[in-house]
């Protein structure tokens, strides 16, 4: 069975507004989710109320807390629609079951975990490596749509710097 076929099948299609969040930094969430429509912010919470943004993720995008739904630990990072989304949700221990006993749904599921381990691998060059000029950069050539649906404050804190810093770099690149 293809991924695709297992969502339709067992996977549950939930909506969420705007602003609504799909799940929080510090509860417990055992399903991952698949963007069909709209665009996410995956961000951190610091004790004292200062964001990092993880992520953005959009349509065809797969999203969940594996350190919470296979590590038995709480989320490490929240979950919010920054637009209307259309998701469809799925147990992540019900994907793993059905990948133990199904070649075709094992190989979609290593597919996403190394699909994400490069996701993760690519991010964190790009912060130790990249000045936040360089990171800008980034974004404006492989995902330039962000620039129109995110806010510059989200996009500052996805670079790990300040708006105004932001906006110092958008003067000198436009």
């Amino acid at each position: 069975m293809i991924f695709e076929e297992f969502l339709s099948q067992y996977g549950q299609r939930v909506n969420f507004g705007k602003g609504g969040h799909i799940f929080h930094q510090g509860e417990p969430e055992v399903n991952l989710y698949f963007v069909k429509k709209g665009l996410l912010k995956a961000y951190y919470l610091t004790e004292e109320g200062k964001e990092f943004v993880k992520s953005f993720v959009i349509e065809n995008d797969l999203i969940g807390s594996l350190y919470s739904s296979q590590g038995n630990k709480l989320c490490s990072f929240n979950l919010i629609c920054l637009e209307d989304c259309e998701l469809v949700s799925i147990n992540f221990e019900l994907l793993r079951e059905r990948a133990a006993n199904d070649v075709g749904m094992a190989n979609s599921l290593i597919n996403f975990l190394v699909q994400l381990g490069m996701k993760k691998e690519k991010r964190e060059y790009e912060f130790l490596c990249l000045n936040a000029a360089q990171r800008y950069d980034i974004i404006r050539k492989e995902k330039p749509e962000l620039l129109s649906r995110v806010t510059q404050n989200d996009i500052a804190r996805y670079l790990g710097i300040t708006p105004v810093a932001l906006s110092r770099i958008r003067g000198r690149r436009h």
